[in-house]
Order: C-alpha cells, then structure tokens, then sequence
C-alpha cells in the first residue's frame, strides 16, 4: 500500500458512521500496514480515544512519541498533544495534562484547541477562575471588537 493510499483509507475510515468495535477493528488493520509505527501509534490510539478505551490512548499517544511522531508528521504531533492531554485529565492525571497543554506549541493543526483543552484540564482541577481566564484568552483573538476590555477582565480573573 502506498503512503497517499493509506492516507485515503484513513481519512476514510475517521469519516465513516461505525460502531466501537468496528473502528477499533479497521483501524488495528490499517495501523498494521502504516508507513511509520508512529503514524500506526498515533491512529490507532486515536481510535481508542475516540471509542472511550482512554488507558488503551494513552499507551498508544506515548508509542507514537517514542517512535518520533514530531519529527515524521508534525501535524499529526500538534494534534496528538491535544488528544493525549485529554485523555491524561479522563485518567485523572489531571496536572499531566496541564503541563502538557501549557508546552503545547503552536500551530494551525489545532489553533486554540491547546488553550480550549487547557481550560477543561483547569476546571477539572478545580482551577476555575483560571480555567475561565484561559478561555477567554483562547477566543479573544477572535472577537471583532472588545479586545482591550476582554482582556482586561481575564487577567481580573486571577490577578
């Protein structure tokens, strides 16, 4: 199988309206002829994420850094920080996933997912006011007016 013709079949697959078992079950199948094991790590603990088997993730988020992920497919490694976080604070690893969130780089692969993410992680921890804070900054940038004001008030949030 070609690189762009597993490509296909994954995106594919990640479009289409299946049961738990049944994405679990075509996934392991196409991670086992992945171009790159952290290619295979990363879709596959995609799909236990996705299907609620977060320990299952979790190993995988970790194989698939192991195997390099940031260096054979960046997009891929910005959108796994996202995910893996998320599955830490559904462990209740809460502070993990913080740390995780507050490293997370840049980039157009999530835009603000990282301090969208960060904010629940916060919440979770009972960080509310600066969970708040966090959100309100992540979607700033996207209001048309009210900058100066917003951002005022975020920072009143914890300051």
């Amino acid at each position: 199988m070609t690189d762009a013709a597993w490509e296909h079949d994954v995106a594919t697959l990640w479009a289409a309206d299946l049961d738990d078992e049944g994405l679990v079950a075509r996934m392991t199948s196409l991670a086992a002829a992945a171009p790159h094991p952290a290619l295979a790590a990363f879709e596959l603990g995609g799909a236990y994420d996705s299907t609620g088997r977060e320990a299952d993730a979790d190993a995988q988020y970790a194989a698939a850094t192991a195997a390099g992920l940031a260096e054979v497919d960046p997009d891929r490694a910005a959108r796994m920080v996202v995910q893996h976080a998320s599955t830490l604070r559904n462990l209740g690893r809460v502070e993990e996933a913080i740390a995780m969130l507050r490293d997370a780089p840049e980039h157009p692969a999530t835009g603000a997912a990282p301090r969208v993410f960060l904010a629940l992680a916060l919440h979770s921890a009972g960080r509310v006011d600066e969970a708040l804070r966090v959100a309100i900054e992540a979607v700033e940038p996207t209001l048309p007016r009210y900058h100066r004001s917003v951002r005022a008030y975020a920072a009143a949030l914890t300051d």
